[in-house]
């Protein structure tokens, strides 16, 4: 039954996901109809502009919230008031400190823009800048999405979390048609900077702040369904808040750390701009890269993320290690298949963004495929990395993740010796590399904090996942040729609607070959996915 519950959790999250995340993908494919993406300085300046808010609010609190958050509030569920005191201090505590970071974030636009853009050409620095003021007053929105959400998933109220992106996506999409439409699309990214007037700012960074707003603020309707009524509360002495707060500690350490690789690796492609793939390509190749992840991992690892919380505190390691195997083993055997055809079909899937160009495509495709190589390491250190969050541990977490900023800075530091065209594709290799060691570290002192893993049962699947990829692939690889992906004017990407046809039906053949493959293989984990289905079909 609770496996059940976690499936169904799991699909609810993944629904709101998918359509959170195909809305999202368009709103990309419109920005890049509007401003362009490779060799685009509109395109930069907005990257690094709009990218500041997240990045900003993820050290503030980001993901100290999302570590600490959850597991306190499945401990002061407890109470006799259910937690609501508790949920009412911790929520005031954290609005008052985000709406000062927030308040000195945008004072400070022009000192965040400089420290992330630096390398950027003047002009192209000055309307980052701009754009800026517009787009930080969305920390504190990302602050209360994340509250207010992260409440609810603790409750097991898990929609809302994932579908009020929705109405973000909406916004930002009307917005960005009616920038095209007041001001002219410009694909290839031909303005320059110094074409922006205050208008055109305002309407492009202004609508991306109001679909922020929206997300945020449509949870407090979600929260009085549940029964819950937000009040302030400034007595935060006394009811426990300290043991969040060293919680916490570790894990602002670890944000710090991500956050100076993220200047570094904004100031490294910053030496490509106008030039080739710089910080614009490597956004719209991470987008697509988190697809599958968002979809998948995020939504199984969410789900499993507070019945491990519940374990945790109960003191059931051994359940612990199962949910982190059912995970584990659920994320591998979708995310190898999405892992290989994102390699397959990136030089179509860049045509979506960049359609007639060959040199565009195969920039930005290069860099997806940099990416897609390290999917699957990259979502099962995500399920790990929970599971110390469950168990109460935010300081291995900061461990390995300070060797990760280690190897990534080193590795991307080292890409400025490369031509600029391969830059962007040298930072992705870099995050990969330093992803997949920063795994293997976590997986070694998870294991000496749980005694044992089901290490044989987790590698057994991989391998298995692995191996019934190997046809898709090359099968896909064929296909994609004979379309034309890597010819000037070929099919795959020469439109985009011929983009999307070719990868319908190269991930569809690619799909049926490998759920055939881990039919024949006996997977256990694609078994247990079609036992439900199969079980309704017999019975109708």
């Amino acid at each position: 039954m609770a496996e059940d519950r976690i499936a169904r959790a799991s699909l609810f999250l993944a629904s709101g996901t998918i359509v959170s995340r195909v809305l999202g993908f368009l709103k990309a494919i419109v920005l890049a109809a509007t401003i362009g993406v490779v060799g685009s300085a509109s395109a930069d300046a907005f990257a690094v502009a709009n990218g500041l808010p997240n990045t900003v609010y993820v050290i503030v609190a980001g993901g100290v919230l999302s570590a600490v958050l959850v597991p306190q509030i499945v401990r002061a569920s407890a109470h006799a008031d259910g937690g609501s005191a508790y949920i009412n201090k911790l929520v005031t505590l954290a609005l008052v400190v985000i709406g000062a970071a927030t308040v000195v974030a945008t004072a400070l636009a022009p000192l965040l823009a400089w420290i992330y853009g630096s390398q950027l050409p003047p002009a192209t620095l000055q309307l980052a800048i701009a754009f800026a003021f517009w787009c930080l007053p969305q920390i504190f929105f990302y602050g209360l999405y994340t509250l207010l959400g992260e409440v609810l998933n603790a409750r097991r109220s898990f929609g809302p979390f994932t579908w009020s992106p929705v109405l973000n996506n909406v916004v930002a999409l009307l917005g960005l048609v009616a920038f095209g439409v007041a001001f002219g699309f410009d694909p290839d990214g031909t303005r320059s900077a110094g074409e922006w007037t205050p208008g055109m700012i305002a309407l492009l960074a202004g609508s991306a702040t109001l679909g922020i707003v929206a997300q945020a603020v449509v949870l407090f309707w979600f929260w009085r369904r549940i029964g819950l009524h937000y009040r302030p509360d400034f007595a935060w002495r006394g009811v426990g808040l300290g043991s969040a707060g060293r919680m916490a500690g570790w894990t602002f350490g670890m944000l710090l750390l991500t956050t100076f690789a993220g200047i570094v690796q904004t100031n490294v492609l910053s030496t490509a701009s106008g030039e080739g793939a710089s910080i614009a390509a490597v956004d719209n190749a991470w987008l697509i890269f988190m697809l599958p992840h968002s979809v998948i991992t995020v939504s199984i690892a969410t789900a499993y993320f507070t019945r491990m919380s519940e374990h945790a505190r109960d003191g059931e390691f051994g359940r612990v290690r199962d949910d982190l195997s059912g995970a584990i083993r659920a994320v591998g055997l979708i995310l190898m298949l999405a892992s290989a055809v994102l390699v397959v079909v990136a030089y179509p899937f860049a045509a979506v963004f960049q359609p007639g160009n060959l040199a565009n495509a195969s920039a930005l495709g290069n860099v997806i495929i940099a990416f897609a190589i390290g999917l699957v390491g990259f979502s099962v250190l995500f399920v790990v990395q929970r599971t110390f969050y469950a168990l109460g541990d935010t300081r291995t977490p900061f461990v390995f993740t300070l060797v990760q900023v280690a190897v990534f800075t080193t590795a991307a530091l080292m890409t400025l010796l490369l031509p600029v065209q391969w830059v962007a594709v040298g930072v992705a290799l870099a995050t990969t590399l330093a992803t997949t060691i920063q795994l293997a570290l976590a997986v070694i002192l998870l294991r000496r904090k749980l005694g044992r893993l089901d290490a044989r049962r987790v590698l057994t699947s991989l391998v298995r996942d692995l191996a019934a990829v190997v046809l898709p692939v090359a099968v896909g690889l064929w296909m994609v040729t004979a379309f034309g992906a890597f010819t000037p004017g070929g099919f795959a990407i020469a439109d985009r609607w011929g983009a999307i046809l070719v990868m319908a039906i190269v991930g569809t053949v690619m799909l049926v070959l490998y759920g055939a493959g881990l039919w024949l293989f006996r997977s256990p984990e694609l078994r247990g996915f079609a036992a439900p289905a199969l079980a309704r079909l017999r019975r109708r």
